[in-house]
């Protein structure tokens, strides 16, 4: 701080000195404070800092922010500011402050950034005509929201951060599954959600069995291929090795996965949501067959299997109230008068959602270009409400429904250019991602040859080369470190995939939208983009023909044949 001459140095001793003020000051109002607040300072400064050193850890803070941040919230009008839009804040504030100390404004590779901003821009023309331009600045927030986070993570997170959050959002999702598996065993609920009289409907911090589902739905599908993956190396690992269970147990086999997987699975089912289940199962099936290309074959099976059961009557097989919970819509799907309908405790919520289709297709009819202004579908309402359906919920219960009567033709039209390209980005990575047509992925491939030669000729030393050649590329890996390797990111990218479908589908039944969820979206949109620049190069541009890596194995098998 004094440079030679003596001299005090002011833009050396600044910062410190402002850091000595900043340190004393803190501990003077620690002292002066109740326990209670002094301790929740402490924590929040260490926090901000933290936050201010790296950014990142505020993605893996939003991950909880989504099914948590509901348990406290200050009402600012019609808006509700949570712990998601605070770190959101905080978020932006401190990436903008590393960009202005590096004398950097950056645009990254961001391929969804465009289609984003162009909705944004589709439902910013529907405040043109809204009525309540506070209803709209809240939905226009939360798409914003999610370009900040993408963005971000274009910027500032890499592989190793983006593992970081794949875990949070795991844990976070098994957390809220055990709250909701909690109300179900306990009973812990308003009156209206009890089944068969002895359990109840699991809601978690939503409120609703419904968006409780729909969250799940989009943590679900990652878990399910992080498990797939897990499944396939801990095999991978006892076959070259020969390893018993009590040496895989030793060897840490991500047995969280599988944990996570089943709780959240758990947690699914007690909410008792057909949308949930519609789009969950949605989301297996895609998830499934584009992992591998036999299993086209056994989905295809399954699915006619399912159908020719259902054609003999298979149905009436089913738990009754199981097979009502599944079949009883069906007679409303061509359409009803929900104003003569006799509405009885079993149809009540299918002629709900009908009579809310029906008055959003109202406003569309009649507002066909911007609708009636982004997020004004509960003020228009009361001008379409049909017979005995007075309260207009907030949402019309379908999304493509709402945002047709809210942004009109233009707004759809976004939307659905929007939702394509991240179906078509995902596709993408998962392409990357995984081997090229006519290639096994290089850990499988190695030795394959051999082992398929083994089998069919039963010679133990072409078997004990492919083992040899399969375990020098697992050598020293344990299997949750194997799985850090391509696979691991092509799983995220297939989990992605399913949480874009299962969010396509359950919106043809609800809003999900909400509570925060659209942040859970631009985290996984996020690691679409992790997942994509973590590969390098040399595996996305295989030559077409055999990798590198399989010509130890196949000089072997040509030793033994000869």
């Amino acid at each position: 701080m004094i440079n030679r001459l003596g001299v005090l140095n002011l833009r050396l001793a600044l910062p410190k000195l402002l850091l000595a003020v900043i340190i004393l000051a803190l501990g003077l109002v620690l002292a002066l404070l109740p326990a209670k607040w002094a301790v929740a300072l402490l924590v929040g400064s260490v926090l901000l800092l933290a936050l201010l050193i790296r950014p990142q850890y505020a993605l893996c803070l939003l991950a909880f922010a989504v099914p948590f941040g509901s348990i406290r919230q200050l009402s600012l009008g019609p808006v509700n500011v949570g712990l998601a839009e605070v770190l959101i804040a905080l978020l932006f504030a401190f990436w903008f402050a590393h960009m202005v100390v590096d004398r950097r404004i950056t645009v990254p590779r961001a391929p969804l950034l465009l289609p984003l901003l162009l909705f944004l821009a589709a439902i910013l023309l529907s405040t043109l005509v809204t009525a309540s331009f506070e209803l709209s600045v809240k939905e226009l927030v939360k798409w914003l929201e999610v370009i900040i986070i993408y963005w971000f993570m274009a910027d500032m997170v890499d592989e190793r951060w983006g593992r970081w959050l794949v875990w949070a959002l795991l844990a976070a999702g098994s957390a809220e599954a055990l709250v909701g598996v909690y109300q179900f065993l306990r009973r812990i609920g308003p009156e209206g959600f009890i089944l068969f009289g002895r359990f109840m409907r699991a809601y978690g911090h939503f409120a609703q069995p419904n968006p409780f589902a729909g969250y799940l739905g989009l943590s679900l599908p990652l878990a399910y291929a992080l498990a797939l993956e897990a499944l396939d190396v801990w095999r991978l690992k006892v076959w070259t090795e020969q390893t018993g269970i009590r040496r895989m147990v030793a060897q840490g086999a991500p047995y969280a996965i599988f944990a996570s997987f089943a709780v959240m699975s758990a947690a699914m089912a007690m909410s008792w949501s057909r949308g949930g289940w519609v789009g969950l199962a949605a989301a297996l099936v895609v998830v499934t067959v584009l992992r591998s290309r036999r299993a086209w074959i056994g989905a295809i099976a399954v699915g006619l299997l399912v159908a020719y059961l259902l054609l003999i009557g298979g149905a009436q097989y089913l738990p009754a109230t199981l097979g009502q919970r599944v079949v009883d819509f069906v007679p409303y799907l061509g359409g009803v008068d929900v104003t003569a309908v006799e509405v009885t405790d079993a149809n009540w919520a299918v002629i709900e959602r009908m009579a809310h289709w029906q008055a959003a297709l109202g406003m569309f009819s009649d507002h066909p270009w911007l609708g009636v202004g982004i997020g004004n579908y509960p003020v228009a309402y009361s001008q379409y409400a049909l017979g005995r359906w007075r309260d207009p919920l907030g949402h019309a219960h379908n999304y493509y429904l709402n945002i047709a009567a809210e942004a009109g033709l233009i707004g759809l039209s976004a939307y659905l250019i929007l939702f394509g390209a991240c179906l078509i980005q995902a596709w993408r990575v998962i392409r990357r991602t995984g081997p090229p047509v006519g290639h096994a992925e290089p850990m499988r491939f190695a030795g394959g040859e051999l082992r398929k030669e083994a089998r069919s000729t039963a010679k133990p030393e072409i078997l004990r080369c492919a083992q040899k050649d399969t375990s020098t590329a697992m050598a020293g890996h344990s299997p949750a470190q194997a799985m850090a390797g391509q696979g691991y990111w092509r799983a995220v990218a297939l989990g992605a995939m399913g949480v874009l479908v299962h969010l396509s589908v359950h919106n043809l039944f609800d809003n999900l939208f909400v509570h925060s969820m659209n942040v859970q979206l631009a985290l996984v949109l996020g690691l679409l983009l992790v997942a994509d620049k973590s590969q390098p190069l040399s595996y996305r541009d295989w030559p077409k023909g055999r990798p590198q890596g399989a010509a130890e194995g196949a000089n072997a098998q040509h030793a033994y044949r000869h």
